[in-house]
């Protein structure tokens, strides 16, 4: 059965190319980024039933816009693979004194979420990328007030994402699978490269446990789960993640600066 399937951050990388291998197969891909003439070559790319949103996640209103944009034209989304992250960038503090990586990689992934969840069915998944960089979060740093490195603010951001994804199903009847997912370490995607100066590996590696985890078997049950597919299995996130009171922390943190008590 063919699915409906919002990819953010799919207009180059490990989204884009799990994009090609879901359109191949016959699902209905909706393709994010922020650069419309980078989203018409991606579609272009990807080819078969797609569609394309265009907005910038480091701005939580764009969020909202993009949310709405989808509900508008699907009563249902069966997937969503919050996929979109940011290491380094040119700006990293926004406007709002925020860092763009909390932003982007956490913040952003949590609201959009939250707003999609009205068409996203008891059996459909949420898919979220974390990494094998995880840091204990810095709340002070998570709401702007403190500056961080590079690698500081992306393995913080990349726990809270995992914190939330474990959290989210204990106190939510009736979710939706979600799962958080190391997709390999140092693949070959333009962060990497960037970021490390590596080529890195086979992206393939990165993009065949994203679809694995959005319409496999074995991940059907794993709501909450943490899987690193450096290792191939489940496991256990950084110590902090399991933490009670560092989560409750992190999650009353998330919701304030999104503004949603959830």
């Amino acid at each position: 059965m063919t699915k409906t399937i919002l990819i953010t951050g799919s207009t180059d990388g490990i989204g884009l190319l799990t994009a090609k291998k879901l359109a191949v197969d016959g699902h209905k891909v909706l393709l994010h980024g922020r650069s419309a003439p980078k989203l018409e070559a991606a579609a272009a790319a990807v080819g078969g039933d797609v569609e394309t949103y265009s907005a910038d996640l480091s701005d939580l209103t764009a969020v909202r816009e993009l949310a709405a944009s989808v509900r508008a034209k699907h009563h249902k989304l069966d997937v969503l693979i919050n996929n979109a992250g940011v290491l380094k960038a040119p700006q990293t503090v926004l406007a709002n004194g925020q860092d763009i990586r909390f932003v982007v990689n956490t913040l952003a992934p949590y609201l959009l979420t939250e707003l999609l969840l009205p068409v996203i069915p008891t059996e459909g998944r949420v898919v979220n990328l974390s990494s094998a960089a995880q840091a204990s979060v810095n709340i002070k740093a998570m709401q702007g007030n403190v500056p961080l490195a590079d690698m500081e603010a992306y393995a913080q951001s990349k726990l809270a994402i995992t914190i939330w994804t474990q959290d989210w199903p204990k106190s939510r009847a009736n979710a939706p699978v979600m799962i958080a997912i190391n997709p390999g370490s140092l693949l070959a995607s333009k962060m990497v490269k960037e970021g490390f100066g590596v080529a890195g590996n086979d992206m393939s590696i990165g993009a065949d446990i994203l679809i694995d985890a959005a319409l496999g078997e074995r991940f059907a049950d794993a709501s909450g789960a943490y899987f690193d597919n450096d290792s191939g299995t489940f496991a256990n996130p950084h110590a902090a993640a399991l933490d009670k009171g560092h989560v409750a922390d992190v999650m009353n943190t998330i919701r304030g600066l999104t503004n949603h008590t959830g």
